[in-house]
């Protein structure tokens, strides 16, 4: 029991190093020469790793300012999981929780990360949509639209999606990014911009609890934001809906009750 505990204690000693090198001694007994080899295969790893889980926000960043990013992830925040495709989660979460931002830091670096995550989260989901009962080319403003489990949707301040080093923002605009992020049959995810209107027709979607048609959560919609011509909604509607299901946002419909 004695030597476990001794064992236990060398493990957390050396983990706590290799976390933060600058601050805690390295444990006794190690080789100095092996020492340096453990620390730089662990901070590589993750600097290689986040790079690839995140490549628009390592691009946007210089070499020094990654490390740092990477080295405070270490220093800082408390793994749940060792599980390799859980990584980039826990690194949004020490962005959210534990990051101190600074004034040189950019405004839309949390947003950018989510979105990053998403893309790479969607790319991976395991979630299945229920077709039971669905018509793929079923009419999507008599029957029931049904939404991909594999499409997520978000708002945003700044234009994640078009963020790059030729384009960085330094204000959010003057209204919200809708997005709806999908992964088609074939395996692809891709993107899809929203304006308010269909980013609500397609909230309504998700949460039909009352199983309105297409047609009846348009004209509901209509009612809700006082649009002047119901009418009009419903067609512009329509096309959108359309649109929606060609890439697989909408699975198809379901008959009404």
């Amino acid at each position: 029991m004695a030597d476990s505990q001794e064992f236990k204690e060398k493990q957390y000693a050396f983990a706590a190093h290799i976390r933060d090198p600058e601050n805690v001694a390295a444990p006794e007994g190690i080789e100095p020469r092996r020492m340096a080899i453990y620390r730089k295969l662990f901070f590589n790893n993750l600097y290689n790793l986040l790079g690839t889980f995140f490549p628009v926000l390592r691009k946007i960043h210089s070499d020094d300012q990654w490390r740092h990013f990477i080295r405070g992830f270490m220093q800082h925040h408390e793994a749940q999981t060792p599980y390799f495709l859980q990584l980039p989660e826990e690194f949004l979460g020490y962005l959210q929780n534990e990051f101190e931002s600074s004034a040189d830091d950019f405004p839309f670096l949390l947003e950018l990360a989510h979105y990053e995550y998403a893309e790479l989260a969607l790319s991976v989901s395991e979630e299945e949509t229920d077709l039971s009962g669905v018509d793929p080319n079923g009419d999507l403003l008599a029957g029931i639209p049904v939404k991909s489990a594999l499409a997520w949707s978000y708002a945003y301040q700044f234009p994640v999606h078009r963020i790059s080093p030729e384009s960085l923002p330094a204000v959010p605009g003057d209204s919200p990014v809708y997005l709806a992020l999908y992964r088609g049959s074939d395996g692809n995810v891709g993107f899809l911009e929203l304006n308010a209107i269909t980013a609500a027709l397609l909230d309504a979607i998700d949460v039909n609890e009352d199983k309105l048609s297409g047609e009846q959560l348009l004209r509901a919609l209509a009612d809700k934001i006082d649009y002047p011509d119901a009418d009009a909604l419903v067609a512009h509607g329509a096309d959108a809906l359309l649109e929606m299901r060609q890439l697989e946002i909408l699975s198809g419909t379901r008959d009404p009750a």
